[in-house]
């Protein structure tokens, strides 16, 4: 069986981090101290001993028979002592303390017959702990001889037993209350944390306009409730979107259907004449027609939000794709007693979609054709690193106020712009231009009418000639 281990907080854990490296600081400051003091208490014992040294070479040097009375005056007295060794390791003299003890053979016996040997030697005799010693070669009459001083470490090593318990005691002490802030310093800086995790969890989407409680500070954590903030309005705004997009899509599928559905049922009654029923048919072929067009509009919108919507971007002659557009609406716009005019520069060139535009272009012309009349004009204005495709017309043009909000979902104006349609063809102009790197763009014309259009990045293009067709 699988156990999960719950993960300490987070407060506990920086607090143990902390401890840690607190912990390591301490203990390297510590044996820094500790060797630091015990060098330079063994450089003030050799300092005595090279002294001491020189004092009994001096006297080795001019001592008659009565060497071991004259070494008891110049030091021989509690923890330090002194020996006269012969090249050959006897004892000609010593300090009763070592007197008959061998502190000296060997390898450092030779080495100090030439030259000196500063070494410690391990407790011996009545002595209070480890020894440290000192040896020198000195010249007498009777030939040459090795001086060898010394004195007991006792002391030392009390003095360093005393250090290293002060150093584990005081560290101890201040990794505790280094602890107890770094504690309190993890939970002051995490509170605000916290709090915001308790109101983010509190949230719920039917509680429109709750956020999250920032600190009042200029930290990283002020910065981060901010950042959450303006997701959260973000997220709330996609939110009232999408609502309002699924309460008017249903609203549209409603009224096609209903309309399709009582025609059905007008068709199926008894008694029906051939007209009635060829005319019940074609209003229910009408309202089909308007469900298919309404959910390739909608699927065109839900793959411009979800930037599915497959895009190649090409360069694209300007003049041409805006005949192409014309020439698909010119019997309707003669129906409809309305005319088309394309105005172009030759060599204009616009990067983008060539399907995409072509859809975007046909919104805007459908929209000018069932809402404007008069003359239409289709034209492509050069602006050096962007191009822009109008569409005007000679209508009543849009409503007061509506431009700021005629490229919106479901978005129709009031009178005469609003017969028929779902109000998806200019959002979905808008979606498309916003696709390929562009925007739309809309205004009432100072003579009437309305404009509407694209502005696309411009592509390489020859030196061009005007032409009007």
């Amino acid at each position: 069986m699988t156990r999960f281990v719950t993960p300490l907080p987070l407060r506990l854990r920086l607090t143990l981090a902390f401890a840690l490296v607190m912990a390591v600081v301490l203990a390297l400051t510590g044996v820094a101290v500790y060797r630091i003091f015990r060098g330079d208490l063994n450089s003030a014992i050799d300092g005595s001993l090279r002294t001491r040294s020189d004092e009994v070479a001096a006297l080795v040097r001019h001592a008659g028979p009565g060497l071991d009375a004259s070494l008891r005056q110049v030091g021989g007295e509690g923890d330090d002592f002194a020996q006269v060794l012969g090249t050959d390791g006897d004892v000609l003299a010593a300090t009763p303390q070592v007197r008959g003890l061998e502190l000296l053979s060997g390898p450092a016996l030779r080495r100090a017959a030439h030259s000196t040997v500063v070494r410690e030697h391990p407790p011996i005799g009545k002595l209070d702990g480890s020894l440290r010693m000192r040896a020198v070669p000195v010249a007498t009459p009777a030939g040459r001889r090795i001086v060898l001083v010394g004195t007991s470490l006792g002391e030392r090593d009390d003095s360093l037993r005393t250090l290293a318990a002060l150093l584990a005691g005081g560290g101890l002490v201040a990794l505790v209350l280094s602890s107890i802030a770094g504690y309190g310093v993890a939970a002051g800086a995490l509170g605000p944390v916290e709090a915001m995790r308790r109101r983010a969890a509190s949230i719920s989407r039917a509680e429109a306009g709750q956020r999250l409680p920032v600190p009042h500070s200029s930290d990283e954590v002020a910065r981060l409730g901010l950042t959450l903030n303006e997701m959260l309005d973000r997220l709330e705004a996609g939110f009232a979107r999408e609502r309002r997009f699924t309460a008017d899509a249903s609203h549209e599928l409603r009224t096609p259907l209903s309309i399709l559905k009582a025609e059905l049922e007008l068709a199926l009654r008894r008694g029906r004449s051939a007209e009635e029923l060829h005319a019940a048919l074609a209003s229910a072929a009408e309202e089909t027609d308007r469900l298919v067009r309404l959910a390739e509009d909608l699927l065109v919108i839900a793959r411009l939000d979800g930037r599915e919507l497959p895009i190649r971007h090409v360069e694209i002659d300007a003049a041409r794709l805006l005949g192409t557009v014309a020439d698909r609406f010119c019997a309707r716009a003669s129906r409809g007693g309305s005319t088309l005019r394309v105005e172009a520069a030759e060599g204009i060139r616009v990067r983008g979609d060539e399907t995409r535009l072509e859809q975007a272009l046909g919104n805007m012309l459908d929209n000018a054709l069932r809402h404007g009349g008069g003359e239409i004009r289709l034209a492509a204005v050069d602006h050096g690193a962007t191009v822009e495709l109008h569409v005007s017309d000679e209508g009543p043009g849009f409503p007061a106020g509506f431009i700021d909000r005629a490229f919106e979902r479901f978005a129709r104006a009031d009178g005469a712009r609003s017969r028929g349609g779902a109000g998806l063809g200019l959002a979905i102009v808008a979606g498309i231009a916003e696709s390929q790197g562009g925007r739309a763009a809309a205004v009432n014309g100072s003579a009437g009418g309305a404009d509407v259009w694209l502005e696309l990045p411009a592509g390489p293009r020859p030196t061009r000639a005007s032409v009007s067709a």
